[in-house]
């Protein structure tokens, strides 16, 4: 076998945030006037030099770059192209607080839409094209972090969000004529890309990586044959860095031939999640010349590789192109930085375990396994322990029955004659802001100097004041506030039995949000009440209907790093049997309404149409396991966010919540057609203040949202509540903003008389 300046292995992206989360603090400094922009690049630029002499250290022979972000990578591909939407040209900042007005807003203009990348929790920030947007290369970042890294002794390979991907990933800007797609503008897209190619070309760039992930979803043959076309082209320009096109998080399927058809010199394809391209590359036919770069590294999850299995896959390959290189199977943008931080893991746990760090060096290994043979390579952990099975859990479900809950009809009418509640009942998702304090006091009960005690006297005194703040607003279902939560998913993984918590395992959701997923390693059970005790002690201090908060188990599965050695259903329901079993304990509680929120059930369905049956099947199966055991006077309500909510319309009405609460804000309530188009007959409450901006809307904003809500939903199915819940923000926005709400919501009621 021959190899390529390529070299023999690489990774598809890395970590941004820093392994303490350093990008977070100095975005969040920044944004608070606390550092100035010059002490942001400085760290950004050592964040970046970090990377890139880590991953040489471990041995990984070709390291991308421009894969660093300061807060998304399709934002960066859209200033790229110059497509920066003229409303925030008009607000006359300089080029990087611009860029930050687009991705989060200003006093007097929203931020860009935010939606998920494919299956996974990272948010991406969704351009806005439309047929006069006016493309022009701007090679700045991606030529200045390729010079960065010369200027350290390493050549590196600048990523950027293919042409074809980024245009279908896009939303048409407002004002674009019925029927016009961002993808009709790929030509002009192409032009401006061979532009930026021969700019990267000129800066000495030997190879460019362009990401074209979504080709692993269903696409039409004429975008597959416009994405032949479009590399085409960018192959024929004269003066250009060498093509690699990586697709992950599935199959390419008929765009795989297409790709190999143009003069691209490397393809990457996912054999962890698209296993099937292996055979439709053998039928390709020989590929000489071309170099296949092999995603055989997880990188989506954080198990370790089983390195034997993985080289084998990689040696079939090697019959079919001349040149192999080794990778992960997607940017290692999705798992924590190093596993070395976390030496208080279970040994048996950790042993089965690889971070970004660690990924890092299965890939050289198996890199250099391609050249000398696989003996070198170190045998699979062994069986799991037996104590990680439950046996009780897994009859439980066996023998669990089946109960069907009256009409809908008939439970909202129970539900209003237990609620009273007024039209257009007005609520929050369920958090009230994090503030330093409370932070604090989970720092101090982690380290000792607060006693369980005195823990829970602080949690109480906030619950009190969070009560008596909705009180005083004038909200008609409250809620405790989640003081004593550090993340909707972390929280409830601490106290379920088969989850394991890192210390230091943070993943970025998106911009300076970090996250720590737990990890499910085995049966799933419920030990002890999670958050009956919270919702009890909020419910004792109003005569005001308190909503119980959970998070719903396919949204457990998703924000956490879930086993691999069953199905995820079977996951998903043991999962769903322990929040079955806190929520009759909160209805017994005196907990009338109880929320199981599911943000991630359109994250985890399948790319294809071909899987997304089953999933639904199951992911609605599960929702009813774990609200199916209360009676039909107690009202269900879910939480769904961020994703493109009409594809699963069918899915979201199985799901037989009496109230269901959806992101519509920055979407500007486009899911109420869909909604509309579907019948949906249940309560819903479409979002009306964006909280991932510190922007807080104008009362007449949210009463016009709310009248386009009432022209698509009667009145008496109709709530109002933000977009989603309120921990990343401050007190003072959010008081404005509820008051806001509430105000709007009492101006809508009285034009209904």
């Amino acid at each position: 076998m021959t190899t390529t300046p390529f070299g023999l292995s690489t990774v598809l992206g890395y970590p941004r945030i820093g392994p303490d989360r350093e990008l977070k603090r100095a975005l969040e400094s920044y944004w608070a006037g606390r550092i100035d922009a010059t002490a942001l690049h400085r760290i950004g630029a050592e964040l970046r030099a970090a990377v890139w002499r880590d991953l040489r250290h471990i041995g990984v022979d070709a390291i991308p770059s421009n894969t660093f972000s300061y807060y998304d990578h399709m934002l960066d591909a859209a200033v790229a192209v110059d497509a920066v939407p003229d409303r925030f040209r008009r607000l006359g900042l300089d080029e990087l607080d611009t860029y930050f007005a687009m991705a989060r807003g200003t006093a007097g203009e929203p931020a860009l839409e935010l939606t998920k990348w494919f299956g996974t929790n990272y948010h991406y920030l969704v351009p806005e094209i439309g047929p006069d947007t006016v493309f022009v290369a701007r090679p700045g970042k991606p030529v200045a972090e390729f010079a960065e890294s010369r200027a350290l002794g390493m050549t590196t390979r600048p990523v950027l969000v293919g042409p074809a991907t980024f245009l279908l990933l896009a939303k048409a800007a407002s004002g674009a004529p019925e029927g016009f797609r961002p993808f009709d503008r790929l030509d002009d897209l192409v032009t401006v890309y061979a532009e930026l190619l021969a700019e990267l070309a000129d800066a000495g760039v030997a190879w460019v990586q362009l990401d074209e992930p979504a080709f692993t979803t269903d696409r039409t043959g004429a975008e597959i044959d416009a994405l032949r076309g479009a590399y085409a082209r960018l192959g024929a320009v004269r003066q250009r860095p060498r093509l690699f096109v990586a697709s992950y998080f599935g199959e390419l399927g008929d765009a795989l031939p297409a790709l190999l058809a143009t003069p691209v010199e490397a393809v990457g394809i996912d054999l962890v999640a698209g296993p099937g391209d292996v055979n439709r590359l053998a039928g390709c036919g020989p590929i000489p010349g071309r170099t296949i770069v092999a995603g055989i590294v997880d990188g989506h999850n954080i198990w370790r590789t089983d390195l034997r299995a993985a080289a084998a896959r990689a040696a079939v390959l090697t019959g079919v192109a001349d040149d192999v290189v080794v990778s992960t199977s997607c940017s290692l943008l999705h798992v924590p930085v190093d596993l070395d931080a976390e030496p208080d893991l279970d040994p048996d746990l950790r042993a089965r375990l690889a971070f970004a760090r660690q990924k890092a060096g299965e890939v050289a290994q198996l890199g250099r396994a391609l050249r000398d043979g696989v003996a070198v390579l170190p045998e699979p952990p062994g069986a799991a322990p037996a104590a990680w099975r439950d046996e009780r859990v897994r009859s439980r479900l066996a023998e669990l029955p089946v109960r069907r809950r009256e009409a809908y009809p008939q439970r909202a009418r129970a539900q209003q004659d237990r609620l009273g509640l007024p039209p257009l009942p007005t609520t929050t998702i369920g958090s009230f802001p994090q503030t330093d304090q409370l932070r604090r006091a989970r720092a101090e009960l982690r380290a000792g100097t607060l006693d369980a005690d005195g823990y829970a006297e602080r949690m109480r005194t906030e619950i009190a004041d969070v009560v008596a703040l909705q009180e005083r607003l004038g909200l008609d279902v409250l809620v405790h506030g989640e003081p004593e939560r550090n993340d909707m998913v972390q929280y409830f993984g601490e106290q379920l039995a088969g989850f394991a918590a890192t210390a230091s395992g943070w993943v970025q959701s998106y911009g300076s949000r970090c996250v720590r997923p737990p990890i499910i390693y085995g049966d799933v059970s419920r030990p002890a009440p999670m958050t009956v005790g919270w919702a009890g002690y909020a419910q004792s201090l109003t005569t005001r209907p308190v909503k119980g908060m959970l998070t719903g188990p396919v949204t457990i599965l998703a924000w956490s790093f879930v086993r691999t050695d069953q199905p995820l259903a079977d996951t998903a329901n043991q999962v769903a049997l322990a929040l079955r079993d806190e929520t009759v304990d909160l209805e017994a509680a005196g907990i009338q309404i109880i929320q199981v929120d599911e943000p991630a059930l359109r994250e985890l369905l399948p790319l294809r149409r071909a899987g997304q049956r089953a999933y639904l099947d199951w992911a609605v199966t599960a929702f009813r396991i774990a609200t199916g055991g209360v009676a039909d006077g107690t009202q269900i309500h879910t939480h769904l966010c961020y994703s493109e909510f009409g594809e699963v319309l069918p899915a979201i009405d199985a799901l037989d919540a009496d109230v269901t609460s959806i992101e519509a804000s920055r979407s500007k309530m486009e899911i109420l057609a869909d909604l509309r188009a579907a019948g949906y007959g249940r309560g819903v409450g479409p979002g009306v203040y964006d909280i991932h901006s510190p922007r807080v809307p104008a009362q007449h904003e949210i009463t016009e949202a709310l009248r386009l809500a009432v022209a698509a939903v009667p009145a008496d199915r109709l709530w109002v509540n933000p977009d989603c819940g309120l921990k990343t923000r401050g007190y003072p926005e959010v008081e404005r903003a509820l008051a806001g709400l509430v105000a709007a919501a009492a101006e809508v009621r009285a034009e209904l008389r």
